[in-house]
């Protein structure tokens, strides 16, 4: 498999709000987790009057610290870049204390399955967002122009935030520095997420700012390891195929050998995102009609 240049070490503190630029502060919500890593980071764009992007969990400890963060500040925008519970839950509280309004995609597509299985925090079931943005929408405030990218990929609605003040990219879970991405279907889409990280390797931003861990700081390399790392997995998919390895399990199980098998069933999740990508490019069948899940055989197609 191709490596990715994964960064895990950052300096924080739960509470602390931390000058990243001279734009940008952040704040990390006390949710740790194998989905949160660190936690939550919530990112305050400009000053006096700010914008607040993925405002993270309702959690007593942590509106302190954001309130601490914003005294005598103001926030004109909240921004949300998907509804999972790590991102959007403070969301419209925040919003009402400073009389702002909440912006996001809109709703999901398809009902998300698989619930924890899919190695990803829960959804925020009947978030919606104040203003439905629309892709490459954009917002200015106060010294700050922020640009809205739809993502689709890790959720049909996922949203990213481009800073044009300093060429920066607010990259929820769409990218981040720790970790892959969870791509799980029928919400999560491989051929949806591989386009727009090309999309995000093209526009050349100077930095990504994931909403877990540390920043992406050379984000054209590090976004084309992603996307090789994922034609990767797609070659071993079309391997095992060959070898006679023919249902998801039968994959996960050559595929992820060395890997515990507690974890086998989210793997389970990102294979099928692939497969499902492969049968859309024409490279993989099904040796059921119509049938594309978990359950289902597959075959090379014969144009592969």
């Amino acid at each position: 498999m191709n490596s990715i240049p994964f960064e895990r070490d950052f300096d924080f503190e739960y509470g602390r709000c931390d000058t990243l630029s001279p734009l940008i502060r952040r704040v990390i919500a006390p949710n740790p987790g194998p989905f949160t890593f660190t936690g939550t980071g919530v990112y305050i764009i400009g000053h006096g009057s700010v914008a607040v992007i993925d405002p993270g969990p309702v959690d007593p400890a942590h509106i302190a610290a954001l309130d601490a963060a914003l005294e005598g500040e103001t926030v004109s925008h909240v921004f949300v870049t998907h509804h999972h519970l790590d991102h959007s839950p403070l969301a419209h509280p925040l919003a009402d204390r400073h009389g702002a309004k909440v912006y996001g995609y809109g709703p999901q597509q398809s009902a998300p399955v698989g619930g924890e299985v899919r190695l990803e925090a829960g959804d925020d079931v009947g978030f919606q967002p104040d203003i439905q943005i629309t892709d490459e929408q954009v917002f200015h405030g106060e010294g700050w122009t922020l640009e809205a990218l739809h993502t689709p990929g890790h959720t049909s609605n996922h949203v990213c935030y481009a800073l044009h003040e300093e060429n920066t990219l607010f990259s929820g879970d769409h990218v981040m520095a720790w970790s892959t991405s969870v791509i799980s279907p029928p919400d999560g889409h491989m051929g949806d997420y591989l386009a727009q990280l090309e999309r995000v390797r093209d526009r050349d931003f100077a930095r990504l700012w994931p909403t877990h861990g540390p920043a992406v700081r050379s984000p054209r390399a590090f976004v084309q390891a992603y996307i090789d790392h994922r034609l990767a997995r797609e070659d071993q998919i079309l391997a095992c195929l060959a070898d006679g390895h023919d249902t998801i399990r039968d994959m996960v199980a050559v595929m992820y050998a060395d890997v515990d098998k507690r974890l086998h069933p989210a793997a389970a999740h990102s294979v099928l995102a692939h497969v499902i990508h492969l049968v859309e490019l024409g490279k993989v069948a099904s040796s059921t009609v119509d049938q594309v899940d978990l359950t289902a055989r597959f075959k090379l197609a014969e144009t592969a």
